[in-house]
């Protein structure tokens, strides 16, 4: 079962990842881009020194224009100053574009990386999570931890720098001024630690109804005819606008818990300056520091308490870059459930036969969905499972191409367990045709040329005609080159069928399975798609799951499928024959049905 990492203990994602770890984790991204990365961080030193320079000069301009009436220094001072903020206006417009652009880098191979995560795992990953989850997981929190990554670097290095170079303008003017400066300091920092653990459990609800509003918007765009056809409308609006309240009182208890940061650090700040104007009058008075150590010591101290005030807020973007970068690890820490075994070999064909021997699988621990299992199907022969609906027919096709892995038993090829064969070898050997196929954004051409993108013209209009695709192709002005809107919505339910049989045909895989290939269509339809499925099974091992009986009456055999279990198998004609039988109950059914 796969954890969902928002319901994490809060405590478990946050002690483990200290700032440090956060950044160790990130460095093999970040290795590629080292140098530019460390050139922007270098730059960011003399930015963030080049802030006590207007420090330093106060106390000159001061003591030296102001007081003692020097001219020169009263002409130059002014173009020192210039001339040092415009250096600095420079390296901060160039670490600035340095460090977009390896955030921008980085931010591209962990999207690689996590998309090539997505990729590799197993489809009952996806049975447990939403589209939501997806986007924000594995898109947008890339972008929030690698960009965060790299601004708050270089923020940290500006700030820490500036900082250091401040408080040593702050120790040239006055020790004891700088005391009753960094107490002040000292305080407005500590408040972040009494709001650090409420303010950790707010960042990750927020990000996690974010992931369920974009779930909204997902099934919004893809189940839009439902909604439609079900006036689900208010309903759907209900759901939406109940989140839309959530998020919004997330948001104001972001700021409930930390919107005082800023006026209170605002507060102690202007309370550290109050003393320090008290305690330096009488110093200026008694002569212990001039009017230019004054001035240029209330500079510094007043650059160095500017990122002080805003701490509270940039605390927030910092958590949430270091939470989105746990959360990326804990993608790449997923293990999917089926996967190579370091000594799995290729499987290069089969020769005999495929068994399932003593087959047992649950999707939830303790249901069983199928039940020791026994079948042998040799290679060439056609074998269809039947059945009413949840007796385990889609998923012992699922167990075939490995989908699923069972927990007891196991399914061989020609006396070889599955699972000692590579996952693309196996799948090499088999094409699958699903009651919904999905049809990628492109043209026909592309959707058809996914099972074997190296097929040639000839191989690709004889896939084509096997299928009976060409007549509609014809009708089209682009013929294969026409562009289908997303997952094919554009083509009618046979159309689309067709496409998929086409694309099985151009695989020439010696394994087919149908999965209720033809259950969804109308009988025009189910007649054209039988015919191409006809043409597709030729000379091949055939796994077909039938709702329609009629269209499996050729079977080299019929497994009928109950609860799990088989109750039935044989041809036909043996089924229909057995007194009351399984088979000869849904048949008689079947075409009582259809006569009627």
């Amino acid at each position: 079962m796969t954890q969902n990492i928002f319901t994490r203990p809060l405590g478990e994602v946050i002690r483990q990842q200290p700032l440090v770890a956060n950044y160790k984790k990130m460095w093999p991204f970040v290795k590629p881009y080292w140098f530019r990365a460390a050139l922007g961080l270098i730059l960011a030193l003399p930015v963030g020194a080049l802030d006590a320079t207007v420090a330093m000069f106060m106390k000159y301009y001061t003591d030296d224009v102001l007081v003692n009436k020097d001219a020169l220094f009263a002409a130059w001072i002014p173009v020192l100053i210039i001339a040092f903020v415009l250096l600095q206006s420079v390296l901060t417009y160039v670490v600035k574009y340095l460090n977009t652009w390896v955030g921008n880098k980085i931010t591209l191979g962990v999207r690689k990386k996590l998309f090539e995560k997505l990729l590799s795992m197993h489809p009952g990953y996806f049975d447990n999570v939403d589209s939501g989850f997806v986007m924000m997981r594995f898109n947008n929190d890339a972008d929030t931890a690698c960009n965060g990554l790299i601004n708050n670097l270089r923020l940290i290095v500006t700030r820490v720098f500036s900082s250091i170079t401040l408080v040593c303008v702050l120790l040239y003017n006055s020790w004891q001024l700088t005391l009753i400066a960094l107490g002040a300091f000292g305080a407005a920092g500590g408040l972040i630690i009494v709001v650090r653990r409420k303010l950790e459990e707010l960042v990750r609800d927020t990000v996690m109804v974010s992931s369920i509003a974009m779930r909204a918007y997902n099934e919004t765009f893809s189940g839009n005819r439902t909604i439609a056809a079900y006036n689900l409308q208010k309903d759907q609006k209900r759901r939406f606008n109940h989140l839309m309240e959530t998020a919004f009182n997330l948001n104001m208890g972001m700021i409930k818990h930390t919107g005082w940061l800023s006026p209170v650090m605002h507060f102690i700040v202007s309370l550290g300056l109050a003393l320090v104007f008290w305690q330096s009058s009488s110093m200026i008075v008694k002569g212990t520091i001039t009017s230019g150590n004054f001035a240029s010591f209330v500079t510094a101290l007043l650059m160095l308490y500017t990122p002080v005030k805003t701490m509270g807020d940039n605390y927030v973007e910092i958590k949430k870059a270091f939470l989105a970068i746990d959360r990326i690890f804990d993608i790449f820490s997923l293990k999917s459930e089926i996967a190579d075994d370091p000594s799995a070999a290729s499987l290069t064909g089969i020769r005999k036969e495929i068994r399932f021997e003593k087959v047992s699988f649950a999707y939830k621990p303790g249901v069983w969905v199928l039940k020791d299992i026994d079948l042998t199907v040799p290679v060439g022969h056609t074998v269809a499972f039947v059945g009413n609906s949840g007796g385990g027919k889609s998923t012992i096709v699922s167990l075939l191409p490995r989908f699923y892995d069972p927990q007891k038993g196991r399914v061989s090829v020609d006396g070889k367990d599955i699972r000692n064969f590579t996952l693309s070898s196996l799948r090499d050997q088999m094409a699958v045709v699903f009651q919904d196929n999905f049809l990628f954004s492109g043209t026909i051409r592309d959707n058809i040329l996914i099972g074997r993108p190296g097929a040639t013209e000839a191989d690709l209009k004889e896939a084509v005609k096997n299928a009976h695709l060409d007549s509609f192709i014809a009708t089209l002005k682009d013929g294969l080159d026409t562009v289908l809107g997303e997952r094919g919505i554009t083509l009618s339910g046979g159309q689309r069928q067709r496409v998929a049989i086409a694309r099985a045909f151009i695989k020439n895989a010696p394994v087919i399975v149908l999965d209720e290939a033809t259950s969804a269509l109308d009988n025009k339809s189910e007649a054209v798609v039988q015919k191409a499925l006809d043409n597709l099974t030729k000379n091949k091992t055939v796994f077909v799951i039938a709702h329609r009986l009629s269209t499996v009456e050729n079977a080299d055999m019929i497994v009928v499928l109950n609860q799990g279990e088989i109750v039935e198998k044989g041809t036909h004609r043996d089924l229909l024959q057995i007194p009351g039988g399984a088979y000869a109950s849904l048949y008689n059914a079947q075409f009582k049905h259809k006569n009627a």
